[in-house]
């Protein structure tokens, strides 16, 4: 057996570890046996990973009764002040009770009724989430010298950002427009937020360095959810040549639309999956250490039925298939109809839009496990930013990733594979990310210390890596006309 720890008489106070993932709290206990406050880190994960992928395969066969006991005997060890694997573990137990509460529509209305986060709470949390990773960062470096490159010689420029919330990004490109030998284009930027607060701080602190550098500039601000867009409000003009920024927002468009999920719904296979009540099983879960199971070999899991209503994923031996996502299909195809010059795409490098509860689980626990990790080995526990950044924004993704379903789940994540086959199937051609921005991304890490993150480049396209897991996606892409 791997994992075997050095012989020696074992106690009630130092099981031996290969044990543990065979052995279980018992129900009811106030307290957890003593030995277990007395676990390593290490260990106290590896436990921490059985209990968890246990307890989710009890709530994806709708087993209440022990996804509950596994709760309890996970929340003696789980800690939203803890270590990684503590902390990680609160966030996905409470994801995990949330999926439970909502057999019972009432309880669960009742006890959400009042969780309400105001708009500078969400604007701090994006703010925090920004200065914390250089993640944000170097997409906008890298975006930003994507569009100087596009729009060399073109004398009016305008740009969509469909998530227009951090005016750094921009104030770097005009610093960069200004210095242009020919003079700075006349420059327009539509910026789509759900809030009008945010956009009317945008385009104060724009129109502000705007008129610093004389650069002609206009800021045209709508109010709308991305999903709701009506393309012809963006009032693209003839003789502009168009750029398009998405930073982390077309997998919001990946939710099903109304009539697809009535489809779904009252079709048989979904029927008999959604009532199925037998257990899925999880592979055995050798001794190896945390690192190991989080960074190098993810758990696996077999699930004979699925809780989902999206179509089978693909056998790794079959072509790439992609699940239907008519709003991102129509968004696309409208907006090819407008030419962009280039469109920069940034999205999250993992597969959280899987068909069934249990992979998407196991895909969520690698993806965040890194990202707490980022925090762990850069801050202390006791910060308040940590907190809310792991709270307030880590922590809902993976409630809407575990507990949703349907149009309510937005965090459909996809690997850079995907997204590189939808947006060729939507007409546009791949541009290579310059090499000039790659450079001026590995600067950026190199003079702000960010030790243990890398930028890859892959077929033309970037990932954004902790360590070696990748984390972001870059591409870059521009109108193609069909043969």
């Amino acid at each position: 057996m791997a994992g075997m720890i050095q012989e020696g008489p074992s106690s009630v106070t130092s099981p031996p570890l290969p044990f543990l993932p065979w052995m279980s709290l018992s129900p009811g206990l106030g307290s957890p046996f003593p030995w277990l406050r007395e676990l390593k880190s290490e260990e106290r994960g590896l436990y921490l990973i059985h209990l968890l992928v246990q307890c989710a395969n009890h709530v994806a066969a709708g087993s209440l009764e022990n996804a509950n006991i596994g709760l309890e005997q996970i929340s003696h060890l789980a800690s939203p002040d803890g270590d990684t694997m503590q902390r990680i573990a609160a966030y996905f137990t409470e994801a995990l009770a949330d999926r439970m509460l909502k057999a019972w529509p009432g309880l669960h209305k009742a006890l959400n009724s009042t969780k309400l986060s105001s708009v500078s709470e969400e604007i701090l949390v994006q703010k925090l989430f920004f200065e914390l990773f250089p993640f944000l960062k170097l997409a906008y470096v890298i975006t930003n010298q994507a569009i100087v490159e596009a729009m060399e010689g073109e004398k009016m420029v305008h740009i969509i950002d469909l998530n227009s919330s951090e005016p750094a990004q921009w104030i770097n490109l005009f610093q960069t427009f200004s210095a242009r030998p020919e003079g700075p284009p006349h420059l327009r930027i539509t910026g789509i937020h759900e809030q009008k607060e945010v956009l009317e701080q945008m385009a104060l602190r724009l129109t502000e360095e705007a008129e610093k550098l004389d650069i002609p500039f206009q800021f045209n601000p709508i109010v709308c959810k991305l999903e709701n867009l009506d393309l012809e409000s963006l009032r693209v003009k003839t003789g502009e040549a168009l750029a398009v920024s998405s930073v982390l927002q077309l997998h919001s468009l990946l939710a099903p639309d109304d009539e697809m999920l009535r489809r779904n719904i009252n079709s048989p296979s979904v029927s008999k999956n959604l009532n199925s009540s037998r257990p899925h099983r999880v592979l055995q879960v050798n001794q190896r250490t945390l690192g190991e199971w989080l960074e190098k070999e993810p758990v696996h899991i077999y699930s004979p039925s699925s809780s989902d209503l999206a179509s089978p994923s693909p056998s790794p031996s079959s072509p790439l298939s992609l699940a239907p996502a008519p709003k991102l299909g129509s968004f696309l195809t409208a907006l090819r109809a407008l030419s962009p010059k280039l469109i920069v795409v940034t999205e999250q490098e993992s597969n959280h839009n899987g068909p069934t509860l249990m992979e998407r689980v196991m895909e969520a626990l690698n993806f965040y496990a890194a990202l707490f990790d980022c925090l762990e080995s850069t801050l202390s526990r006791a910060p308040l930013e940590r907190q809310k950044v792991e709270k307030m924004l880590f922590g809902e993704e993976i409630k809407n990733i575990i507990a949703c379903e349907g149009l309510e789940r937005k965090e459909r994540h996809e690997k850079l594979e995907k997204w590189i086959l939808r947006l060729e199937l939507a007409g546009f051609g791949r541009v290579p990310l310059s090499y000039h921005g790659m450079l001026q991304a590995g600067r950026l890490l190199q003079t702000n210390n960010y030790d243990g993150y890398k930028i890859k480049e892959e077929n033309g396209c970037l990932v954004m890596c902790w360590q070696e897991r990748p984390l972001y996606s870059m591409s870059a892409w521009g109108f193609r006309r069909y043969d």
